[in-house]
């Protein structure tokens, strides 16, 4: 990823914040490079920004105290920044919604895969398996879940199934294959379910992560993305703890807690008000 980011594709910098330091040609130019970047063309030129908002006045570096600094920042953190992400019903809606799911789906992630050598171990009722095996069948499962993103990329964009259709049907075979996962000991078996639900579990994050951004709008797009990855962190430091309380009752608890998780991610993914596709997020 990193090299990717230097050789594959360019990264822009913000033109709100090129905007906010007086570089409009620079914004000019970054708005430009991600228009012919999607194929698309622009009527913006610096000589039409200047006379919507005058002429550019470079900022100059100014020299802050700590003090200062770490006042600027906590400034910053302000309920009127949440607001307006519940300016409407329908979009109150989603942000619930949306954080739901963050929330469930950051414990069922780790609750499954952080584990999952340990449960792949466990598996052999008559003795642990091999850790050649383990560690085989576990870059196995992470080898098939990579094409899911890719598949992703495509059916966010079918008619009739959009951003989310595919989330929704990507979350619940998630589920089901959890769950699937306990039905046997075998390895071989279990090492099918587990390749079935890397797959699905990609194209699941694959779309949260690029859904996520387009229901908010973008003044706030930053604050409500960043709460919801904020509540699936928390979520995920907690994973361990279920997995270790609810394991001591029974090894297999946490995998169905882990699948409960997904499915009530599905149902809340169900009412989702918002489908971005082919629409121009605000």
């Amino acid at each position: 990823m990193f090299g990717c980011r230097f050789f594959l594709f360019h990264l822009y910098e913000s033109p709100k914040f090129l905007l906010s330091r007086g570089r409009q040609a620079e914004a000019v130019a970054t708005v430009h490079g991600v228009a012919f970047r999607n194929k698309r063309t622009t009527w913006l030129s610096e000589d039409i920004l200047n006379e919507i908002g005058g002429t550019a006045v470079v900022e100059e570096k100014q020299q802050l105290s700590i003090s200062e600094i770490m006042k600027r920042n906590l400034d910053k953190f302000s309920t009127q920044r949440i607001k307006p992400l519940f300016a409407t019903r329908k979009l109150g809606l989603m942000t619930c919604l949306i954080w739901f799911c963050w929330t469930t789906i950051g414990m069922a992630y780790p609750l499954f895969n952080a584990f999952l050598p340990q449960y792949l171990t466990n598996s052999n009722s008559e003795q642990p398996t091999a850790p050649s095996i383990v560690y085989r069948n576990y870059a196995i499962t992470s080898i098939v879940g990579v094409p899911g993103s890719l598949i992703a990329y495509y059916t966010v964009n079918i008619k009739y199934l959009g951003r989310k259709g595919t989330i929704a049907i990507s979350t619940l075979i998630t589920g089901v294959l959890v769950f699937c996962f306990t039905i046997s000991s075998n390895p071989d078996f279990q090492l099918g379910f587990t390749c079935l639900e890397a797959f699905f579990q990609n194209i699941m994050y694959g779309v949260l992560y690029a859904y996520t951004p387009e229901v908010f709008p973008a003044p706030n797009r930053g604050t409500g993305t960043g709460i919801a990855s904020c509540l699936n962190r928390i979520a995920g430091l907690c994973a361990p703890i279920v997995a270790v309380n609810a394991g001591q009752a029974d090894p297999k608890a946490p995998i169905y807690a882990s699948g409960g998780l997904f499915l009530a991610a599905f149902v809340a993914m169900c009412f989702f008000p918002i489908e971005t596709r082919d629409h121009q997020s605000l």
